[in-house]
């Protein structure tokens, strides 16, 4: 393919995804133009996949097929952001947003919509009804309108195997641009003045890793993508990987073309099969039109790219056992320096970024760095996706202007915290963070911001707290996974880690002692000094964080036997109000273990030698006469 019939493959599509990305009446114009009188897009990544949205879309295809509509496209795409919604189904030009789909309400929306014109506003999601019953567009939500999309700009909006769609929605223009008009020192310079910082972990400026590994010395240079994404609670790279691969394939060949690389690896992990998929079709498509390989678009430039399949270690998300891992070699991280730009994989000079990080530099080359860095804050540039999770509203994912704060992602894009409790902590950075307090809410999250309390911005999860949640559990979480983990190649890491969960695990069991927490305080800060790499480094995180804000729950589980949260189920004690108690018998017909005794229509109570805490007697009781504490 040449650089002429990619321009012309864009020209063809591009009514077609603008027409997904404007307000009614543009849309409306230029739906003429694309042959099609609707798009009808489905969400296909895991997130709708899970909840059946292939069902959706078989039975959305026999509709039509029945009804004779042939003027409706019908769209899979990637993540649409709001996951806990899905199925999502968006009727384009109006931008209807129908949620939690089924097969049942397809036929309704076929019937009414896409037959006689009618929006089914019963099915849509409600955050896009006013209280006049008036729709508006999702774009305008609580959880949209905050938001900037630049990594995701394509997620949710092309058709995911379709590679000219990708074209169409801008994706390799920017190869061109480089091909044509840039020299490996003009890529890297952008790069540097944008103020990119790596998305994955620590936030190395990515430029400067660009320019080490151009500096280095040798024949034979690679580019790798982290797409390894192990923490628990984060599906942002895989997000991308199933919504816009192409973006990535792209991205990793203008770093190629910077640094003089001709062979890159996406090493990602194989419990995406999502992800892996449609990446494996982008590979080949991108190979089909002459946009990998040998002389790309004729412009004399050779590079291409191989998958490696992970097993799911999470210690390979650091990038020289992952590089290791390449290899095929067990998974263990490699002192550093030498670091990968001078000496990586097979023992070549290597870059390394993840997902989100490659997923940006088709917009920084294409609208230029100076744009990019007006976004954010002025030593966290850009956006940053996050996937947001746990005692949240809008579960899903967000991507906003690196700045904004805690408070405007929890209560105004997240929609608050369900059932009317109160916000405790925001644990951001997976098992490497830390837990951010209340009292932190209005804290802007960049890189420096959430080093100074404590936490790590990480690749991006981000997992809400409410008032029912023990920060000693949650740190105890935190360090089982750790600990299962941890390669235990240095003793740092591989004691410490399960040294540090045995004292939690003791003080979670009513068995803590006062010198524990001297312990804790004094066996982290040795894991973080002496770790051989970041997972040991940065595990002690969540309980050193928890620690300095929740320093009282440990106590009171130590010197008082309590736990606040009422999680610690050794910690718990239940008993009955007998003037609540109507004797109605259930919660003694429902105890597992015949603790609870009482003849009907009188008091019954809960013999403590024979509880064993369950909460059952809690659960059905209707008169809320159980007491726990």
């Amino acid at each position: 393919m040449t650089v002429e019939q990619l321009n012309a493959i864009k020209e063809k599509k591009q009514a077609l995804i603008e027409v997904r990305r404007v307000v009614k009446d543009q849309g409306e114009k230029l739906a003429a133009q694309t042959g099609y009188r609707k798009q009808v897009l489905v969400c296909g990544g895991t997130g709708c996949t899970s909840s059946h949205s292939m069902k959706v879309i078989a039975e959305l295809e026999n509709a039509l097929k029945e009804y004779g509509i042939n003027d409706v496209l019908v769209v899979k795409t990637g993540c649409f952001g709001l996951c806990a919604l899905g199925p999502i189904m968006i009727v384009y030009p109006e931008g209807a947003f129908y949620a939690q789909m089924t097969p049942e309400h397809v036929r309704t929306v076929v019937e009414k919509h896409l037959v006689k014109g009618e929006i089914v506003k019963e099915l849509l999601y409600q955050g896009t009804i006013t209280k006049e019953g008036n729709v508006i567009p999702f774009a305008q939500t609580s959880f949209y309108k905050k938001q900037m999309r630049i990594a995701l700009r394509n997620c949710g909006v092309i058709a995911a195997e379709d590679i000219e769609e990708a074209i169409a929605a801008g994706d390799y223009s920017a190869i061109v641009k480089v091909l044509t008009t840039m020299t490996p020192d003009d890529v890297i310079n952008e790069m540097l003045a944008s103020g990119l910082r790596g998305r994955g972990g620590a936030g190395f400026p990515t430029g400067r890793k660009w320019a080490f590994a151009k500096a280095s010395a040798g024949d034979v240079k690679y580019v790798v993508c982290n797409a390894d994404e192990g923490d628990p609670g984060a599906f942002m790279d895989r997000s991308v990987l199933e919504g816009d691969p192409h973006c990535v394939l792209e991205a990793m060949t203008i770093a190629g073309y910077a640094i003089g690389a001709h062979q890159g690896y996406i090493y990602v992990r194989a419990e995406y099969p999502v992800a892996v998929e449609r990446l494996r079709i982008a590979l080949r498509q991108a190979h089909e039109y002459g946009l990998l390989g040998k002389n790309i678009l004729g412009l004399g430039f050779d590079f291409d790219i191989d998958i490696r399949l992970g097993a799911g270690a999470f210690v390979c998300g650091e990038e020289t056992a992952l590089l290791t891992s390449i290899e095929g070699h067990r998974g263990e991280p490699r002192p550093r320096p030498p670091f990968p730009a001078v000496k990586g994989l097979f023992g070549k000079p290597t870059i390394i970024n993840n997902v989100e990080t490659w997923a940006n530099v088709n917009p920084i080359i294409m609208k230029g760095a100076k744009w990019f860095s007006s976004i954010g804050t002025p030593t966290s540039t850009g956006t940053k996706v996050f996937a947001l999770g746990g005692k949240i509203t809008n579960v899903g994912l967000v991507e906003v202007p690196m700045g904004t704060t805690l408070r405007e992602i929890v209560e105004e894009i997240g929609g608050g915290i369900p059932n009317g409790k109160k916000f405790k902590a925001a644990q951001t950075g997976g098992p490497s963070g830390g837990c951010i307090p209340a009292s932190c809410i209005d804290t802007p999250i960049d890189y420096d911001n959430l080093t100074a309390i404590g936490s790590m911005m990480g690749s991006g999860g981000m997992i809400i707290l409410d008032e029912d949640t023990c920060m000693v559990d949650i740190s105890k979480f935190y360090l089982e996974f750790t600990a299962d983990e941890s390669c235990g190649k240095c003793t740092p890491c591989r004691i410490g880690t399960k040294r540090l969960l045995q004292i939690l695990t003791k003080i979670t069991e009513g068995k803590g002692e006062p010198e524990d927490i001297v312990k804790i305080e004094e066996l982290a800060s040795h894991m973080k000094q002496s770790s051989l790499c970041a997972l040991g480094q940065s595990a002690p995180n969540p309980v050193l964080s928890t620690l300095r804000y929740f320093r009282e729950e440990y106590e009171n589980h130590i010197h008082k036997g309590v736990c606040d949260a009422g999680v610690c189920k050794a910690l718990l004690n239940y008993s009955i109000d007998t003037t609540k108690c109507k004797g109605c018998t259930l919660c003694a017909r429902n105890c597992p273990v015949q603790a609870i005794s009482g003849n009907v229509k009188e008091a019954h109570v809960i013999d403590p030698k024979k509880c064993v805490k369950c909460g059952l007697c809690m659960s059905n009781c209707r008169f809320g006469a159980i007491i726990r504490k």
